[in-house]
């Protein structure tokens, strides 16, 4: 019997042993845990941004968003401790750009500097496209735009936009306009002005700026709509003479022309314009801070200073701001793209 007390004893003993082992051991796998957990929540807490933030930018360096980014981004870093870097990734018309920040973490690392085409003309303009403004991307603020001038050669006997307008209109057909494209910005802000004026011009679509510009120095063509950092050189050289500006409000670059809804067509406007969006899934605490870093950038007198020769009028607004800029200038130019019968090329 008393064999059988001690190694009943001896059992419990034993058990004890186990179970205080047992609990020990989950005790520091709960206290490893908990670490863990404590760790993911101190990072995800952590404030935004801790690394550098990566620009993806749609046209070459050198090209105007690239200009206007480089600038942003150089500010940019001053305010949040962290480097700017500037990638650029043009072709086929901005869809590489904005694949590769549609797929990116949605962190807030990762920024498309986009424009008005790649994110509401091209998705009008083309049947298909890699990505779709309003499911794949965040909104984060317009940054800039730039207002284009209405030029016409000096042959033309048109100081006005009302001459413009009536020489127009006794020549149908006879006036064509060059532009740096199908679709471009150019190409639609003349289509435009032709839907509002109901006047007949042709379209001479060119591969760019530079040879549009060549042809209606050369008398090619008798109008252009162009970038006032470009036209008005050309204007005040001589070479060209401007009408009128085709923004909302006169602009600084050029405070003596009238705007084309001042000059004659009440309700015309249109201009290039840029900003940043970010992959849709960005934690709204993050594109709040984007917002937040990006509209005191925007705001810097000296960033102003800087860009302002170069026709850029700086702009910083809300997300939700940005979000009802896109969509209407979506219905507006969705319309004008179906009427006209436009295609990309």
């Amino acid at each position: 019997m008393f064999g059988s007390g001690r190694t009943s004893a001896l059992r419990q003993a034993q058990d004890r042993c186990a179970r205080d082992k047992l609990a020990t051991r989950d005790g520091w796998l709960v206290l490893l845990i908990a670490a863990a957990c404590c760790s993911s929540l101190a990072q995800a807490q952590a404030p935004f941004p801790r690394k550098p933030v990566r620009f993806v930018v749609t046209s070459p360096p050198g090209g105007a968003n690239d200009t206007l980014n480089r600038a942003l981004g150089a500010k940019l870093t001053e305010f949040i401790g962290q480097p700017v870097v500037i990638d650029n990734r043009p072709g086929a018309s901005g869809f590489v750009a904005a694949e590769i920040v549609a797929k990116a973490p949605a962190d807030g690392y990762t920024v498309l500097a986009g424009t008005e085409a790649t994110l509401v003309t091209n998705p009008l303009l083309f049947t298909k496209t890699p990505y779709d403004t309003q499911r794949d991307f965040a909104p984060v603020t317009m940054t800039a735009s730039v207002t284009h001038v209405l030029l016409v050669h000096p042959s033309l006997p048109a100081t006005s936009v009302q001459d413009l307008i009536a020489v127009a209109k006794a020549r149908p057909g006879q006036l064509n306009y060059a532009s740096s494209g199908s679709g471009s910005a150019f190409h639609l802000g003349m289509e435009l002005f032709k839907r509002m004026a109901g006047v007949d011009i042709v379209h001479v679509p060119f591969k760019g700026s530079a040879l549009s510009v060549g042809a209606m120095l050369a008398g090619d063509v008798q109008m252009m709509l162009i970038g006032t950092a470009t036209g008005m050189p050309l204007a005040r050289s001589g070479k060209a003479r401007a009408l009128a500006v085709a923004g909302s409000k006169r602009s600084p670059a050029a405070p003596e022309l009238p705007t084309i809804a001042e000059a004659g067509l009440p309700g015309y406007e249109i201009s290039s314009w840029f900003g940043a969006v970010v992959p849709k899934a960005t934690p709204p605490s993050v594109v709040a801070k984007l917002n937040a870093d990006l509209v005191r950038a925007l705001h810097s007198p000296d960033l102003r200073d800087r860009l302002a020769p170069s026709g850029y009028e700086l702009i910083a607004n809300t997300p939700r701001q940005f979000s009802a800029h896109m969509q209407a200038q979506s219905t507006r130019l969705g319309g004008l793209i179906r009427d006209a019968g436009i295609k990309a090329e």
